[in-house]
Order: structure tokens, then sequence, then C-alpha cells
């Protein structure tokens, strides 16, 4: 499908259409909330509980909590934009209204490149747990992630209707796990593990903070597709309130027996939920966490890769990417250049990964990092573009306080966003020399 003459001529600075009159799009309330859960909750739950264990003990639980409340408003400030200024360019397209073309492109990098170097972590995380189970040797871990990769990018390329049927029965075998695991093992629960409460200090807590940011990261995803909503007014608001809800319990649920039945034990291995089912259901358990391991991983990369696609063809619709990029770009489109590309991208990265022997924390970092710089932006624009005084205005206005505290957490890890943001200027630098020449020629 090609992209109209309307979406190719609408000029960087021009108001998305107001959200207010149904959307274009398909998704309703159901789809709509098994997209924010996947994108959330994701394949946080395969690794992240047993990290910040082993980072912050027991008191990991306030970490977990306080990323939660930190999350709410976040969460909020993104569905009063998404549900206001339905527009594929997401966050980018709101920085540009407010901020300028530059810091537009900047956090349209950031996300296009640097979000997704977590996508080849997703897929190897889903085949941690498949080669566990069957005994295989880790050199099979890269294969298995491939295979992971295939069904999201074929779903894609078929379209956001049928990516969004797949997500529910994916985002139901998502929470099938969590549910599940939590109440094998809650039995095996022992109070001892809880003291001490903090053996690493507060530190730890503020390490497994910042690890948590990997696990509740994906508030932003929404607003990339938010024209395929059928109310986008109605809709992504609720969406949001419920998937919020169910991430935070689920987390708190899973942080909970992982300190109550692992205790120190529970960083020691690769597959943190593999030993927690074990405990009381040695058979079948573990096979099923690590056959649903791997379908969540293929819906979380379902849902970012759209999100992906449908982002790159609108940088390519405004001059930031390739033109040739941007087809596919209107609501209920199917960005297949973009995806070409971006499966192009996403095979580089896990190259280097796999050649080079790189670690995962390399990569979640990166990942880490370049969603708080986005975050930055995206709630400063939020807080120039709703109505002053609203409950989502007073939302963003926590959220930049809260975000900037987490770019200072970020540290050396904001060297690839600070490389990327160099890229934006450079491109601005050209087009703005270009532009020149144009104008001196034309008066020649």
């Amino acid at each position: 499908m090609t992209t109209s003459s309307q979406e190719l001529s609408r000029r960087p600075g021009d108001s998305a259409p107001d959200a207010a009159t149904p959307g274009a799009g398909s998704l309703g309330l159901l789809q709509g909330t098994a997209l924010y859960i996947a994108a959330v909750l994701g394949t946080g739950i395969l690794v992240l509980p047993g990290l910040a264990a082993a980072a912050a003990g027991p008191a990991s639980l306030v970490s977990v909590f306080v990323v939660f409340l930190l999350s709410i408003p976040l969460a909020g400030t993104f569905a009063a934009l998404a549900s206001r200024y339905p527009d594929p360019g997401g966050v980018a397209s709101y920085v540009r209204r407010s901020l300028g073309q530059t810091w537009a492109r900047m956090t349209g990098y950031w996300f296009f490149f640097g979000v997704g170097v977590g996508a080849p972590v997703v897929a190897v995380l889903g085949a941690e747990y498949v080669v566990a189970i069957v005994g295989a040797e880790r050199s099979a871990v890269p294969w298995v992630a491939l295979l992971i990769l295939v069904p999201p990018f074929v779903s894609n390329y078929l379209g956001v209707r049928v990516s969004g049927a797949a997500q529910l029965i994916l985002t139901g075998a998502l929470l099938f796990v969590v549910v599940g695991v939590v109440a094998l093992a809650f039995p095996s629960a022992d109070p001892d593990n809880f003291a001490p409460f903090l053996p690493q200090g507060w530190g730890g807590v503020g390490q497994a903070i910042s690890l948590f940011v990997w696990a509740f990261a994906g508030w932003e995803v929404g607003t990339h597709i938010a024209g395929e909503f059928r109310n986008p007014r109605r809709v992504i608001p609720l969406a949001t309130a419920i998937a919020l809800v169910v991430v935070g319990v689920a987390y708190l649920a899973l942080q909970y027996v992982t300190v109550a039945v692992l205790g120190e034990s529970a960083a020691q291995g690769q597959v943190p939920l593999l030993d927690l089912v074990a405990t009381n259901a040695p058979g079948v358990g573990p096979v099923l966490v690590a056959v649903i391991a791997a379908v969540v991983a293929v819906g979380v990369l379902n849902v970012y890769l759209g999100a992906f696609g449908k982002l790159g063809a609108s940088l390519g619709r405004d001059g930031d990417l390739p033109r040739w990029m941007a087809a596919g770009v209107e609501a209920g489109g199917v960005p297949r250049r973009s995806l070409t590309v971006v499966l192009a991208m996403i095979g580089a990265y896990f190259a280097a990964m796999v050649v080079w022997d790189l670690p995962l924390s390399a990569f979640i970092l990166i990942h880490t990092s370049s969603m708080v710089a986005i975050y930055v932006l995206g709630t400063i624009a939020a807080v120039r573009l709703l109505d002053r005084y609203t409950v989502g205005w007073w939302l963003a206005v926590v959220s930049v306080v809260l975000t900037i505290g987490l770019l200072a957490l970020a540290g050396s890890n904001l060297i690839v966003p600070a490389v990327l943001a160099a890229l934006a200027v450079a491109v601005h630098a050209v087009k703005r020399h270009q532009s020149a020449r144009r104008a001196t020629h034309a008066v020649g």
C-alpha cells in the first residue's frame, strides 16, 4: 500500500488529526490492552526478578514498587498524548511540534536505532529458556533466537490486523506464565529469606531501580500505533490503566516469590523462572515455562517490530530517513519497506552480539539509556502540548522531574544516545547547507 499524497505533503509542524473522532484502525480495547501488556511486561519477567534480587536482595521489592509508582505518571502522559495526537511518529512527532525538527530527529533516532538494540536481547532471552529445558549446548541459543525472530516479522508484514489478533493469544500466554509460576512457587515461600532486608544497602536498591527501567519501559509504544485504534481518545487511556495495574501486580508477585523461594540463589542461574517452578513442579512445569518463554519473546517482538516499522515510515515521511521508507505510514497501512530496513538493522545487531560474544547487559544498557533520553524529551513535549492544568498536563510535569532523575542514573551509558544525537545535529547541518545551496542557485 503506497503512502497517500496527503501524508507526504504534510509539513513536520502540522498538527495530527483530532483523536476525538473514531480512528481508521481496527484495534479495540481488548486488543489494545493486550498490546500494552505485552510491550511493558514482556521478557522482563524472564530475567529481571533474579537480577534485581542479586542487586538488592529482599529490598528489590521496594525497587519494583518504586518503579511502578514512577511509571504511573509516565504511562498517563503518553496515554494523553497518544489519544489526542494519533501519529505513527509517536514521541518524535510530539517533540517536533513542541521543540522543533532537530530534537524530533534525535528522538526518532534514539528509538529506531537505540531502542532497537533490545530486539536481539528479547530473542536471546527466550532462546535461553528453550535451550536450558531441552538440555542442548548453549551454542544453540543463537539459532533458536533466530527462529524466535521469524514469526514477528512475518506477522507484521501481514499487517496490524493480523498482529493484533495474534497478540491476544500471545498476551494470554504471558499472563498464564506469571500466574502459573506464582501459584506453583508460593507454597515454598520461606520468610527467613527476607532477612537481612537490605544486604547491599540503599545503593543496591538504586541499582535494582535502574534494572527495572527495562521492565517498565514500553508505554510509548502505543503512540506509534495510536491511529490503528478505532477510538483512540476512549480506548488508549483505558487500555493503559488496565495494563498498568496488571503489569504492576505481576512484577510485585514475581519479585516476592523469587526472593521468598530462591533467596540468595535467585540470580545464580540463567533461567530463574525455571528454578521457581522446578521447586514444586519438577516435571511438566519447567517444560511449560520454557515453551511459553519463547512465545512471550515472540509476543514482545511482535509489538515492537510493528512500532519500529511505523516509526521508520514516519521518519521517511518527514525526511529524517530516506523517503522511500514512507510507504505504509498512513493509518491501516503496512510499512513493508521500513520493516525491511528494521530486519537488516536487527540482523546486524544480532550478528555483532554473536560474532563478538557481547554480553546481554551491554545491549540492555543501550536500550534503557535510549529509552530514558526519549522519555525526557517526550515528557517535556507533553508539558508544552497538553492543555495546561489538566490531569494529563500535571502527569507530564511530574514525569519530567522523574525522567531527568533517571537520566542522571544512566551516567556513562548515555554514550550511544549522545552519538545518535550528534548524528541528528549533523543531518540538520547537511540539510541546512543543501537548502542554502538551492536558494543560491535559485537566485542565480
